[in-house]
């Protein structure tokens, strides 16, 4: 999938998320200095920003198929390599790197073992490929409540439960798939305080992800009447938001 959004948008919508797991994401996958590796669907660079805090620029590359993002991570980062490509068909020669990532990018891709493989063939042989994904089969992910107020009012309304990797387990079969070794399952939360029912509500409003193609598709009664739903869910303000996501850390 390609998120046609600014860097800003996705960073509202989801930063505030991504960026405190991939502290614990990089650590799971046991990054250390010495090592190249690369950032695969990099979007803006949460976990790209981590990468080269643990290991420098020049020892990094990312690639996204979101012209928005690759435009972000080379301002962002100018001594990065940053590439334009999709997970499926990883623009970089076999054993390149000695460790490969995807954070929250498997549930997306066209073709998650084609595209675990490809992390496979880039990285050394004994190097890691490693991913995570929200828990959006088993109501941990952070957008729990805003797709349980969406199918209250429309029971058809399709969320994001049945992709790839989302729930406990599936991360693993995909890996096995592929051809990975090692396999080791386990799972990530991070906590984010929202200080008001608005801070939380206007980031679905920005179109990023299939949360805001829904909003963005909805009239204007039918957008307050999931805002409200959404508001009689989540408990008074201040509140926070606690969000789980799989994980898998593998060798090539």
């Amino acid at each position: 999938m390609t998120f046609n959004v600014s860097a800003d948008a996705y960073g509202r919508f989801m930063g505030r998320y991504s960026e405190p797991l991939a502290v614990q994401f990089a650590e799971l996958a046991g990054v250390r200095t010495g090592q190249r590796a690369l950032d695969v669907g990099c979007g803006p660079g949460a976990l790209t920003a981590r990468l080269v805090d643990h290991l420098g620029a020049d020892a990094v590359s990312a690639v996204d198929p979101s012209p928005s993002f690759i435009a972000a991570i080379r301002e962002r980062f100018p001594d990065l390599d940053a590439q334009a490509g999709t997970a499926e068909q990883l623009p970089f020669l076999d054993d390149s790197f000695d460790l490969a990532l995807a954070q929250l990018v498997v549930h997306f891709m066209s073709d998650p073992v084609a595209g675990l493989r490809e992390m496979a063939r880039v990285t050394r042989p004994g190097g890691v490929v490693a991913a995570c994904v929200w828990d959006h089969a088993g109501g941990g992910g952070p957008l729990a409540t805003f797709w349980r107020a969406a199918q209250d009012i429309d029971p058809l309304v399709q969320d994001e439960s049945k992709l790839a990797g989302v729930r406990e387990g599936h991360l693993a079969e995909l890996s096995e798939a592929a051809g990975l070794k090692d396999i080791e399952s386990s799972a990530l939360a991070v906590s984010v305080r929202f200080e008001t029912f608005d801070e939380w509500w206007d980031s679905f409003t920005l179109g990023v992800g299939p949360a805001g193609s829904h909003v963005a598709q909805l009239d204007k009664t039918g957008r307050e009447t999931l805002r409200a739903r959404c508001a009689q869910l989540l408990p008074p303000a201040p509140f926070d938001i606690t969000a789980s996501a799989w994980c898998v850390r593998a060798r090539v």
